[in-house]
């Protein structure tokens, strides 16, 4: 059966002239959503027929992000970013979450935010849970600031974009 037959354009639908590997680039923190929400969504993209990229690894605090995972936002015609609580306190989440708003910014990446049980502005203040995620950062990475720094400008700029609660 084809779900090309529906009536309406999907959402992340990418023009047949968009280059990319994949359709979704999807972020998420695994341990606050991976077993509910993102498999759902995952599964829901791929019943459509929408290419997403996730990654199922298990990511070791302190170890550097994966160059591919840069390289899946580079061929992703979109990123879909699911906020959690947690996700501001894993530095993974947060290094693909810079790299995706810089490519949002210099390549006009299409960024779909989704706040799963927070609120935007607690994202855009950085108060909160979001406050001692940066602080339990700065401490962790006291030799490079521009680091943090970079995070929260990520953050406070996804935070800006309407998306989904």
């Amino acid at each position: 059966t084809s779900s090309s037959s529906s009536s309406s354009p999907s959402l992340f639908s990418p023009s047949s002239t968009s280059r990319g590997k994949y359709d979704v680039f999807l972020s998420f923190r695994g341990e606050d959503t991976r077993q509910n929400f993102t498999d759902h969504l995952y599964a829901a993209f791929k019943r459509r027929g929408i290419i997403t990229f996730r990654d199922d690894e298990k990511l070791e605090t302190g170890e550097p992000i994966a160059p591919e995972l840069f390289k899946a936002i580079h061929e992703s015609w979109c990123s879909v970013i699911v906020l959690s609580e947690g996700y501001c306190f894993s530095s993974w989440c947060l290094e693909e979450l810079s790299e995706i708003i810089q490519q949002k910014n210099d390549k006009g990446h299409n960024v779909f935010p989704i706040f799963y049980y927070v609120d935007p502005s607690d994202l855009r203040k950085q108060t909160g849970k979001v406050q001692e995620a940066f602080l339990k950062h700065e401490n962790n990475f006291q030799d490079n600031k521009e680091r943090t720094q970079r995070w929260r400008s990520a953050l406070t700029q996804v935070a800006n974009i309407k998306g989904w609660h």
